[in-house]
């Protein structure tokens, strides 16, 4: 039963890594307004996977992985912000009235697509192995004596938080979707392209401002 404490302790963690809503929730929200709950719990999971492989990678110190993550820091967030970038873009020009006209249906390679998409984005962002690295280092969450057995509990919980959060999050935003007027849903479908393609102009200069560093102190 002392397990359960253990798989608690990861569910705390991966709502507390999931809830703030960054770039890759207001793209859950976005495709759950435009696809239903089912896409953005979908493409939710996505992102819990992302942060998943994360944890792992921090809890069981696998150092060939992550001294290849930070020898790329600079690539793969310039690569998160391009994608960020053009998806962006492609919100704010696509029509979302033309999958209600049409009903057309979520297909599975719809759906593998948004988990994808979700997936590569917030593994585009290695600065999440530095905070599950601070929180397991700072707050003691496998205990005095870490195991394998533990490690696996939490890493358990971390996904499962995850889910639940995006669960939750796209089931309350679908309860909402029918509610919107043609007009609100282009206008939220505007916003979210905005925010998400200066969210991706942002990580790109982000990712140069080391390097902006570099030349003013030489």
């Amino acid at each position: 039963m002392y397990d359960v404490v253990y798989i608690f302790r990861g569910i705390l963690i991966g709502l507390m890594v999931s809830v703030p809503l960054g770039p890759m929730g207001v793209l859950i929200i976005q495709k759950t307004l435009q696809k239903g709950a089912l896409a953005g719990f979908i493409a939710g999971m996505g992102a819990a996977c992302a942060d998943l492989f994360y944890a792992t990678v921090a809890a069981f110190g696998l150092g060939f992985v992550i001294n290849i993550i930070q020898s790329h820091e600079l690539i793969l967030q310039i690569i998160g912000g391009i994608f960020l970038l053009i998806i962006g873009l492609k919100i704010y020009f696509d029509n979302p009235l033309k999958q209600i006209r049409m009903k057309k249906r979520v297909s599975k390679t719809g759906l593998l697509g948004d988990f994808l998409t979700l997936f590569f984005l917030t593994v585009s962002n290695p600065v999440a192995i530095v905070v599950f690295m601070a929180v397991f280092a700072g707050a003691s969450v496998f205990g005095s004596e870490p195991s394998f057995r533990i490690e696996l509990f939490v890493l358990a919980g971390i996904l499962l938080g995850g889910g639940l959060w995006w669960y939750a999050l796209s089931t309350l935003v679908n309860l909402f979707r029918r509610k919107f007027r043609l007009r609100v849903l282009i206008t939220i479908n505007r916003v979210s392209g905005v925010i998400i393609t200066l969210l991706g102009i942002l990580v790109i200069l982000t990712a140069f401002e080391p390097l902006r560093s570099l030349v003013v102190t030489q």
